[in-house]
């Protein structure tokens, strides 16, 4: 760990062009992770042409600060309006919209953006102490020890509805089910799209998801449309966490922050089963579970700091290694490509100053995001003040345009609109969204994974249960399986 580096990178980061970048790129980020249908792998991919012209060093700084701005402005519509604006924020919906309609918005705001920045800044740390011996560590992970991993997260789902146990686990079947048409991953042949061929790329991602949260609200709003949002006064008081509140959150934000720093690392997996770990996690541990799904405080603080700490430990498989963390760090290897800079083991002896510059702005981003967004957080809150007849539209707009950009095809657009009815229907049959979207996330990387395990080992399933860290997911989902039903049963012993 060179500190004289990190030092000389911050220096030249707060020179006037590069901290111009740093604001635009984090107040971008900002923005475009609030707006439901707009994601920061969209503002990357859109901004990458423009840093051509760019030193390699501003280029970087501009990149990371959106990264870090987008996941972390996604808190904002899915507080105020249940739409997450990235798809990292989906759990947040589920104790930061009920607070802001209890007429809480500001400290539901308040409580996701210190998470937010507690969770960059211990990412940040890991980032910048163990970035070579978390990144080995990761690339001794196989198939069996991916797919483990994606067993244990879905098994969460379980235990992330709201109500029911059955329910929750109809609704995650029914988003592996959506999953799978495309193209089967083993032996390459299209499957369950009915001859109909724009099903042979599969269904995408953002309309799912942008129906299943942002129309299905949009439509139950529509139907509700003259009911006024509760008035409630946001001030400082109810933005800022006081010493009392960290001393009381500490624990859970420390230990969500690891969990998404940790998950982060993993290649592929991403900020939103971050988010769901980390969750559940505090969930299980909760002296009070019944509160999570209704305005639960420690929901919001698990969701928000799992899900920025993802960003700073995605960033160390891309430094150490070359591996994209995520889709944007898939992005950002592309945006160093350009720049003739190979990402990898030797990136430290060639490019360091572009190494440092990384996380240097990883730091001060994470820093400027905490600034704008709690200076402005009581402007933000007002939004939901607004007349839904006029902000409804121009939130499906927005939804229709971000669907429409990802392939520029009317299909995504009719895919988002037809997963907003069976949103709406799902919830009105108090089936709860998030184990779909969960459910539809991780079944085709969880097949892959065991496909390509199974193709390696022609067949031999034991490597799962005989191999160590591979096993130990295999039991930590067991457990969190077997845990919520204990618990029901001793609550039911408790009060037979």
């Amino acid at each position: 760990m060179d500190l004289n580096a990190l030092f000389v990178a911050i220096q030249q980061i707060l020179s006037t062009h590069a901290l111009l970048m740093l604001l635009l790129g984090t107040g971008l980020g900002i923005v475009v992770g609030a707006i439901p249908g707009l994601t920061g792998a969209m503002l990357i991919a859109l901004t990458l042409p423009l840093t051509f012209y760019m030193t390699p060093f501003n280029a970087v700084v501009l990149l990371v600060s959106m990264y870090v701005g987008s996941i972390s402005g996604g808190l904002i519509t899915a507080t105020l309006m249940r739409m997450p604006g990235t798809p990292a924020a989906v759990m947040t919906t589920f104790d930061g919209y009920p607070m802001a309609r209890s007429g809480r918005p500001g400290r539901a705001l308040g409580l996701g953006i210190t998470a937010s920045f507690v969770g960059g800044l211990i990412a940040w740390v890991v980032l910048l102490t163990i970035t070579q011996p978390l990144s080995v560590l990761a690339t001794r992970f196989g198939p069996f020890e991916y797919f483990s991993l994606i067993m244990m997260a879905m098994v969460l789902i379980a235990s992330v509805s709201e109500g029911s146990l059955v329910k929750g686990l109809i609704s995650g079947l029914l988003g592996m089910l959506i999953s799978m048409p495309g193209v089967d991953p083993a032996s390459g042949m299209p499957r369950l799209t009915f001859d109909w061929y724009v099903l042979n790329g599969g269904l995408q991602l953002l309309p799912v998801l942008i129906g299943t949260f942002a129309v299905s609200q949009i439509i139950a709003d529509a139907l509700d449309i003259g009911k006024v949002s509760q008035n409630s006064k946001v001030n400082s008081r109810g933005v800022l966490m006081n010493l009392a509140d960290m001393r009381r959150h500490a624990v859970n934000m420390i230990r969500s922050s690891f969990i998404g720093t940790w998950i982060g690392i993993l290649p592929g997996i991403g900020a939103s089963i971050g988010s769901v770990v980390a969750y559940t996690a505090a969930k299980n541990i909760s002296k009070t579970p019944e509160e999570f799904g209704k305005g639960s405080e420690e929901g919001i603080i698990a969701s928000e700091a799992a899900n920025n700490a993802t960003v700073g430990g995605a960033l160390i498989p891309l430094i150490a290694m070359g591996i994209p963390g995520s889709v944007i760090d898939a992005i950002l290897i592309g945006a160093l490509t350009i720049h003739s800079i190979q990402p990898g083991p030797t990136l430290f002896l060639t490019n360091a100053d572009i190494v440092w510059g990384i996380i240097a702005t990883c730091l001060l981003a994470n820093i400027v995001m905490w600034l704008m967004m709690t200076s402005s957080v009581r402007y933000i809150a007002r939004l939901i003040y607004l007349p839904r007849s006029y902000v409804l539209p121009v939130v499906i707009v927005f939804c229709v345009v971000g669907s429409y950009a990802l392939n520029n095809t009317m299909f995504d657009i009719w895919v988002m609109l037809g997963f907003g009815v069976i949103g709406f229907l799902l919830e009105r049959a108090k089936i709860p969204l998030g184990p779909f979207v969960i459910g539809f996330v991780l079944a085709p990387l969880g097949e892959e994974k065991l496909r390509s395990g199974l193709m390696m080992t022609a067949g031999d399933i034991t490597p799962m249960f005989t191999r160590p860290f591979s096993l130990a997911f295999t039991l930590a989902a067991v457990v969190l399986l077997v845990w919520p039903l204990y618990n029901d049963w001793r609550r039911r012993r408790a009060t037979a």
